[in-house]
């Protein structure tokens, strides 16, 4: 009996390119074997060059699925699980929805419906299918693409073990910060929608359970320093949630606080979508007189607890409270006011204006929680302040958005508007402040609200 039988699944990922998907899977699943072939020989030298390349987990290879016999490479019936990728760019057409691409591979394009009749008419059963979408951002090229590809899971239609299952309607959750049902039938459903099988179902492929390990962040700001437990970046393409990330607007926000205390020096603080790393309420929590640090994400807060407990003390730890809050829940909101019926007078958010639905939410719940404080001074006056890269939603939306719920742009960083000084309020934070703007992304800004 060869070393191969020993392991507990065989996959034969199919069109594997550089790897961008095996060496996560090994990563989490060590006792997994992987057949790797690529049409291009070039992508299976990356393989076999890749740091984490071990020949006990993985045996890539060249294939031209359209002209060669895998039996050659691979015992029959010997594969437990199968990926494919689909490729998407068009260029030399040569048939109905099949292309030529300029590197010589080939690209088909197909539907959920496709896919699906297709692997029926072959013996199986569609135990789940569903649309991916993701953005990924280049911060150093200035580059946000997104990404969109079809996930599924097939069973052999003779599976026992599975017939159950076969029968059952198949769900999922959607985040979502608007009042609609938290989950869909994906057999019902013809609407896109994401599937996330970093849990669950890849537990029932793999037979193992999924231990997500996290990574430790160091952060220095000012004379503080912070260890941030995040989710390890191998994991996070396959997570859904972005709160279980560190976000460079999250770090320069908490920058300008550690450097400039009075933004904040006897006020109660509010932060939305703070995400797991919390660093911009455990900064404020030194000065405000109350913070209250709230995302939407459960996984998120948990975490969030986690790095707040293991990295503020007593006082100021007293001073700060980690609530769940979706914006537009009227509960969450209403539990919110339970702590502070006053209203907030500074209302902090690192990088949540990304999704365009969440946008009318988000300016509606700050402006029910926001303080009516409007101050003879603007420095004094309750103030929203919002960091972030400018990705799926524009300026112009935001301050419509804005505008809508009562609020006005008081000052941009870095192109000031503010008319009643020379330097305005957030020019001042960066004022002989000591805060490195270079260090950070140029693609950053800072929008500085007050209500009407």
């Amino acid at each position: 009996m060869g070393p191969l039988f020993l392991w507990k699944r065989i996959i034969l990922e199919v069109g594997c390119g550089a790897g961008n998907t095996m060496f996560p899977l090994v990563a989490t699943y060590p006792d997994v074997f992987v057949h790797a072939c690529d049409f291009s020989p070039r992508a299976v030298d990356l393989v076999k060059m890749h740091k984490d390349f071990k020949e006990t987990q993985i045996s890539p290879f060249v294939c031209d699925l359209t002209v060669d016999d895998l039996n050659l490479q691979i015992p029959p019936s010997s594969v437990d699980i199968v990926t494919m990728e689909r490729l998407t760019c068009k260029d030399q057409m040569i048939s109905e929805n099949f292309y030529v691409r300029g590197d010589g591979t080939r690209a088909f394009y197909f539907s959920n419906e496709f896919l699906a009749s297709l692997f029926k008419d072959n013996g199986f059963n569609v135990k789940e299918i569903g649309l991916c979408c993701k953005q990924v951002e280049n911060r150093s090229r200035e580059l946000v693409m997104n990404r969109r590809w079809i996930q599924a899971v097939f069973c052999p239609s003779d599976a026992e073990d599975l017939s159950s299952s076969n029968h059952a309607s198949t769900e999922v959750d959607l985040p979502s910060q608007e009042n609609t049902e938290s989950s869909i039938s994906l057999k019902a459903s013809k609407e896109p929608v994401e599937v996330d099988m970093s849990e669950g179902v890849a537990a029932d492929m793999f037979g193992i359970s999924s231990s997500v390990e996290n990574e430790i962040i160091q952060v220095s700001l000012n004379e503080e320093n912070l260890s941030i437990r995040v989710l390890s970046r191998e994991y996070q393409h396959t997570c859904k949630s972005t709160g279980l990330m560190l976000w460079e607007s999250a770090q320069l926000m908490a920058s300008v606080l550690a450097r400039n205390p009075n933004i904040v020096s006897g006020k109660k603080v509010l932060e939305l979508g703070c995400g797991c790393g919390g660093i911009c309420s455990m900064v404020a929590a030194r000065s405000a007189d109350l913070v209250v640090a709230t995302d939407g994400d459960k996984k998120t807060l948990d975490l969030l607890m986690q790095n707040v407990a293991s990295n503020i003390a007593p006082p100021f730890l007293d001073k700060l409270i980690v609530k769940s809050l979706e914006w537009g829940d009227r509960g969450h909101i209403e539990a919110i006011k339970e702590v502070n019926d006053k209203g907030f007078n500074i209302i902090i958010g690192t990088d949540v204006t990304y999704i365009p639905e969440a946008i009318l939410p988000l300016f509606a719940t700050a402006r029910e929680l926001i303080s009516p404080n409007r101050g003879d001074e603007e420095d004094q006056a309750s103030a929203l302040i919002l960091c972030h890269v400018f990705r799926r939603v524009d300026e112009p939306s935001i301050l419509s958005a804005a505008s809508r719920y009562g609020f006005r742009l008081v000052e941009r960083w870095p192109a000031g508007i503010s008319g009643n000084s020379s330097q305005g309020v957030v020019g001042s934070w960066f004022a002989d402040s000591g805060i490195d703007k270079h260090s950070f992304s140029r693609a950053l800004s800072i929008m500085y609200f007050q209500i009407e």
